[in-house]
């Protein structure tokens, strides 16, 4: 009979203990608790030191009923380290959620259109925790990018133009993987398909982007000048894209020279020298760039030059062009 009672008393007091927490999870915070808290869980941190850190931050105002109640749901073994903000005096409920399914404190990172890996590696290394230099040359090695499924000849242009939110010092594997990630879903079924009566390769249409990316200012004007590459690539005349060049000489610079020029006659990146599209991608192209590699303006255009507005005066002729640049002033 002492078993019995045993057994009913150890009952009674599980299932008070369930109530009791029950009643906490769905309790309101006090009126006192009010605000927010920021906390930070450190990876194996032990669960009873977890529920000490809730408490120095007044996130939960009984420790031992909120222990009882995180035993209960199995919280103890499914505590997500990591930056938290979490209201003062939270119902049980809230932390648990927010805890089991890691919902930490993410910061923005935006990556804007035209940028290359070099340009981008600073705001990656905020979000990986790392340094810029440490990113660039990571990310500038060739072997990457089997390793993430893209063309190549590495990782320049697939590190898609977005804003991203990250958790702080993720990684710089997570973030590449967000990134690439969205460079994937770009390419849905119906712009396979433009891709494939286009007649260019994947990494063709991202090279030939990232030339339109570097070369618009305005994206209304992307098919356009679009359609100027497509017909030079056509006839197999030299593409003569200064941005290429730039790409080839390590930079931006205010006045691009003859001399400048010739001075990277030998690389494959220099549209001067050598026909068709470089060996890859010069910068993360975006959306528009890429639709507009695929789908050109039909148009008989074979040079553009960019007037005092940013604008281009679009031309079929050699002629017309060197008239078009008197009239903006370019030599």
């Amino acid at each position: 009979m002492e078993g019995q009672h045993g057994s009913v008393l150890a009952g009674a007091v599980l299932l008070l203990a369930i109530f009791a927490a029950t009643l906490a999870a769905t309790a309101h915070p006090r009126a006192a608790a009010r605000g927010e808290a920021v906390v930070e869980i450190p990876s194996g941190t032990p669960f009873h030191d977890v529920v000490g850190i809730l408490e120095d931050g007044h996130v939960i105002a009984r420790p031992w009923l909120f222990g009882i109640y995180a035993r209960l749901r199995s919280l103890d073994r499914s505590v997500r380290a990591g930056v938290y903000r979490l209201p003062r005096g939270a119902r049980f409920s809230e932390v648990h959620t927010a805890l089991s399914r890691g919902h930490v404190v993410t910061h923005p990172i935006t990556i804007p259109e035209g940028l290359t890996i070099k340009g981008m590696a600073g705001r990656i290394a905020v979000a990986a925790g790392s340094d810029s230099a440490t990113v660039a040359d990571h990310l500038a090695a060739r072997e990457l990018h089997a390793a993430w499924n893209v063309p190549g000849p590495g990782l320049e242009g697939y590190l898609f133009p977005d804003t991203y939110r990250f958790a702080e010092g993720v990684g710089l594997e997570r973030v590449v993987s967000a990134m690439i990630d969205r460079y994937h879903r770009y390419w849905t079924p119906e712009r396979r398909e433009r891709l494939s009566a286009s007649g260019l390769s994947e990494r063709e249409a991202v090279t030939l982007a990232s030339i339109i990316q570097a070369e618009a200012t305005l994206v209304s004007e992307m098919p356009t000048i679009s359609s100027v590459y497509h017909n030079r690539l056509r006839i197999g005349m030299l593409l003569q894209s200064d941005p290429t060049v730039l790409y080839a000489l390590g930079g931006h610079r205010r006045r691009l020279l003859h001399a400048a020029i010739d001075s990277v006659a030998d690389n494959p990146y220099s549209t001067y020298a050598h026909p068709g599209l470089p060996p890859g991608p010069i910068c993360a192209p975006g959306a528009d760039a890429l639709d507009a590699a695929l789908d050109p303006a039909d148009t008989d255009y074979l040079y553009f030059v960019a007037g005092p507005d940013k604008a281009h005066i679009f031309t079929p002729s050699l002629r017309e062009h060197n008239a078009a640049r008197r009239r903006v002033g370019r030599p």
